[in-house]
């Protein structure tokens, strides 16, 4: 069993930047896919990006494309998420989670991932 845990979050004005951490422990998660996805309030769960177990395959939504950075290092079981250029529409709550799928397109489905972190809030203001 994989314990997710965010960290990161925080109040930023509009153009700021934040770096979200996933910490995993309880086993590793060096061989798996990694993905973050966000919530807002009243909205369904949303894909923001992913990469692949060496890091070397990176998927992100088109609406951080650019801003958003996704990365990991094996050696900490960590994975970040760079954020950039942040607008009030980034504001949510942010989840990492772990999938088994190697890379495919159906990283984009919640559905896909089998280990949830408990979420860690962003809030941008304009």
């Amino acid at each position: 069993q994989v314990q997710l845990v965010e960290s990161g979050g925080g109040l930023v004005q509009a153009g700021g930047s934040l770096r979200l951490s996933c910490a995993a422990s309880g086993r590793t998660v060096r061989t798996y896919a990694m993905g973050w996805f966000r919530q807002a309030p009243g909205e369904e769960r949303e894909f923001v990006a992913a990469l692949n177990w060496s890091g070397g395959i990176t998927y992100y939504a088109e609406s951080v494309k650019g801003r958003f950075t996704i990365s990991r290092d094996n050696a900490k079981n960590v994975v970040y998420l760079n954020m950039n250029s942040l607008k009030p529409e980034d504001t949510a709550v942010y989840y990492c989670a772990t999938t088994p799928l190697a890379w495919s397109i159906d990283w984009v489905r919640p559905t896909n991932y089998d280990a949830w972190g408990q979420g860690t809030q962003v809030t941008v203001s304009s």
